[in-house]
């Protein structure tokens, strides 16, 4: 027999090595080799080997700790070097089961269960001896240890613990010494076994083991025969327990005992499990309560957070709504002395920023409904017409005395005629000046006069016409005080067009201006006599500032149509459009040659026009094509008339035409659809489907059979004159152009009947038995609605 690892005091010492590597100073009791593997658990409940042996040492040492002594089981594994190395330690107070695996038929394969393991769903490793006798010997080795360090073994199972004695008695022989004490030598027994491992205390008690050894002496010519002794012990036991019912039977009072006992537990046990009912509800109505309270205070607090909000915001919106008290005083009766106008200006200025805050555009739709805010925005607006007509008043005081003092004052003409005298004497031409294209011009002209009429009339459209220009503006706003006050005025509301006002106003700038044309006439007809050619550069002169004066004209009107280009919902037609045609019927009342400027400028200004549109329109995605249609047919109804003679103006009349149409068909389609949603998504999924099949295959399809027809037709025409009715309002709906909706409405109409009759077609191919309603009886009622 080959010789156990157990006597191998070198693998002892190597484990003690490895161990003390660690920085543990353990004493090894035994050190044995053994094959570790990891198995699994199969059907019936079993385990079952899935992973390679591996070779390891199982080396079972104690440590002294104080006056109690820890056993530890210690696994080590080879390193590269074939040094051994501590690689997982057991602690032996936890282990509380040795089983030995049934599907390993030598027995040589058991595991040990320890009660501490993190993950007990992974299946324990397996130890694989390579004999009985060292499986035996080692756990001869663990149950001693537990017994004489713990006072307890654990569970054995698929081992006889009776066996195991045997098998240690067999295997160990009897050492006598003696051990000197307190009351002299006596001797004592150990127990040796054949390989000199000494095992320290038996499995059993002395008691125990004579117990045993007088019941096997009882059965020693049956030991031999498993199956005999097996037998007699089932009928010993049979008897056994046939004894015990008697006994039972002849303790009648002590049953009875027994039961008045159970009774009563039993009683007890009802009123504890009543008890706890009532606790139970008790309890159930506390949790009840403590929900109540939390909800509430949860309520509690979203309703003090709510109010802390509505507080802000309402401090903000009385920012809008209090009036400062100095602007409020000079608005309702302040003063238009000239030291009051910087005052009046910052007022007006901040009652129309007001006004514009309280728009329903620029304000929150929860707010615009609000009485508050209504009542304040009409105190705002009465307060606006208040000072607009103490500022007419005042204006209308004011002019008349104005006019008539500088009509009584001839002095504030003087400098027109000074600006007149020094053109004329600036722009002298030498007598000896020849014609152009005639001869070489005069040696002798001083430096200082203009060599010919149109270096003259050039100095005149640069220079004296915009000084005369300055002086018409300053006439017109007299002083200071009359322009400020006609800024306070005009920022916040209309000036007076008062007739007989404008009128005096007119004669003034006539005497002003009186006269001063012939100076513009005797230079032309100057011009021409001394060289005809010479009319052509004045013309050019006056081409190219012509061209400035409309290229820096046009600019400024491109300007102004792109400030209304802002983050805001548009409502009804930007106001660009009809002063556009206002514009135009000037220019075309006024115009005198220059086709092409003109058509250009209209070029420009019509294209921004209606790209602002566009950009405009895509602020609200939900009313984009409502802002276009209205807009586009008011830019064509405005310009109907120039349109019919100006080709370029036609030209953008009939793309404001085709956007139009475009936008009502989208937005009439958007309405039908919404109301006949499900009516032609069927009809849609017929004409999808006709592609990849026969109509006689459509009604077998999912979602297209008779039944799914009849349900979609019924949903979609229940209530027809409801739902027509409805059409009508949604297209009614956010329209600010009245005059639009009958045309608008007779599209909606005409288009669904188009849809309509579509629909009745596939219908009779796909399901030629069922009845719809027909195109002309959809017609009827709709003229009847």
């Amino acid at each position: 027999m080959a010789r156990s690892s157990a006597d191998d005091m070198e693998l002892k010492r190597g484990c003690e090595a490895g161990i003390l590597a660690k920085g543990d100073r353990d004493k090894v009791v035994m050190a044995m080799r053994v094959a570790k593997g990891r198995g699994g658990w199969g059907k019936a409940g079993k385990l079952t080997s899935r992973h390679m042996a591996k070779p390891r040492v199982l080396a079972i040492t104690t440590k002294q700790k104080g006056q109690k002594t820890k056993g530890f089981m210690r696994v080590l594994k080879y390193s590269n070097g074939g040094v051994l190395e501590s690689a997982k330690v057991y602690k032996i107070k936890h282990l509380h089961k040795i089983e030995v695996v049934q599907n390993d038929p030598s027995g040589c394969t058991f595991l040990l269960g320890f009660d501490n393991l993190r993950s007990q769903s992974v299946a324990p490793p397996q130890w694989t001896m390579r004999n009985k006798e060292d499986r035996n010997r080692l756990l001869m080795c663990i149950l001693n240890i537990c017994k004489e360090h713990l006072g307890s073994i654990p569970k054995v199972v698929g081992m006889d613990v009776v066996e195991m004695a045997i098998w240690a008695k067999e295997n160990t022989t009897t050492k006598v010494t003696q051990v000197t004490n307190k009351d002299g030598p006596v001797e004592s027994v150990v127990l040796e076994a054949e390989s000199n491992v000494t095992v320290e205390k038996d499995l059993v008690s002395q008691a125990e083991e004579e117990d045993i050894e007088a019941l096997l002496n009882n059965y020693v010519m049956a030991i031999g025969e498993a199956e005999a002794f097996s037998e007699r012990m089932k009928r010993e036991l049979v008897a056994l327990e046939s004894a015990n019912v008697y006994a039972l039977m002849e303790t009648e009072s002590v049953v009875e005992e027994v039961l008045q006992g159970l009774e009563i537990a039993s009683i007890c046990v009802e009123d504890m499990d009543e008890w706890l009912g009532i606790f139970n509800i008790k309890l159930r109505h506390m949790r009840e309560d403590i929900q109540s309270i939390e909800w509430r205070n949860n309520r509690l607090e979203l309703q003090s957070d709510s109010n802390v909000a509505l507080i802000d915001e309402l401090n903000k919106l009385l920012e809008l709504l209090q009036i400062p008290p100095e602007y409020e005083a000079s608005l309702t009766g302040g003063s238009f002395d000239e030291g009051n106008m910087i005052k009046n200006i910052e007022a007006c200025d901040w009652l129309t920023i007001a006004i514009k805050n309280l728009e329903a555009s620029n304000l929150d739709p929860i707010y615009v409904k609000l009485r508050a805010v209504r009542e304040k925005r009409a105190e705002f607006v009465l307060l606006k017409c208040t000072f607009v007509r103490r500022a007419s008043e005042f204006l209308r005081n004011y002019f008349p005395g104005l006019i008539d003092s500088m009509l009584n004052d001839k002095a504030n003409f003087s400098q027109s005629r000074e600006f007149s005298n020094e053109l004329r004497n600036s722009s002298k031409a030498s007598k000896s000046s020849t014609p152009l294209f005639e001869g070489p011009a005069g040696a002798n002209q001083p430096a200082s006069i203009t060599d010919s009429p149109a270096d003259a009339y050039s100095k005149m459209i640069t220079v004296f016409i915009p000084l005369l220009v300055d002086e018409s503006d300053a006439n017109v706003e007299a002083t200071s005080t009359s322009s400020v006050t006609l800024e306070a005025s005009s920022s916040i509301g209309k000036t007076s067009n008062n007739p007989a006002e404008l009128g005096v106003l007119n004669e003034c700038l006539q005497e002003l201006l009186d006269g001063i044309q012939e100076d513009f006439y005797a230079l032309v007809d100057w011009a021409f006599k001394l060289d005809p050619l010479s009319c052509i550069l004045m013309h050019g002169i006056t081409d190219r500032y012509l061209s400035g004066q409309k290229a820096e004209f046009v600019d400024d009107a491109c300007y102004q149509i792109e400030k209304y280009e802002r983050n805001v919902r548009q409502i009804g037609v930007v106001p660009y459009i009809p002063r556009f045609s206002q514009l135009a019927a000037r220019m075309e009342q006024y115009i005198n040659g220059s086709r092409d400027l003109v058509d250009q400028a209209y070029t420009k200004i019509v294209s921004i026009m209606f790209v602002i549109l566009e950009k405009i329109a895509q602020v609200e995605p939900k009313y984009v094509d409502i802002v276009l249609l209205e807009n586009y047919a008011a830019f064509q109804h405005s310009l109907y008339d120039l349109a019919n003679v100006v080709p370029t103006l036609a030209k953008y009349y009939h793309q404001a035409s085709e956007a139009y149409e475009q936008a009502c068909s989208r937005h009439i389609n958007l309405v039908i659809y919404i109301h006949f949603e499900k009516l032609f998504q069927f009809a849609r999924r017929i004409e999808e489907l006709m592609y990849s099949m026969s109509p006689e295959e459509i009604p077998f399809q999912v979602g297209m059979s008779k039944v799914d027809f009849r349900k979609m037709l019924k949903s979609s025409l229940a209530g027809l004159d409801k739902t027509i009715n409805a059409m009508y309002r949604k297209l009614q709906k956010n329209m600010t152009a009245e005059e639009l909706l009958p045309s608008l409405w007779e599209k909606c109409k005409k288009e669904f009947l188009d849809k309509y009759a579509t629909f009745v077609k596939l219908i009779s191919k796909i399901y030629p038995d069922e009845k719809v309603t027909s195109v002309n009886e959809m017609r009827d009622i709709l003229a009847s609605l």
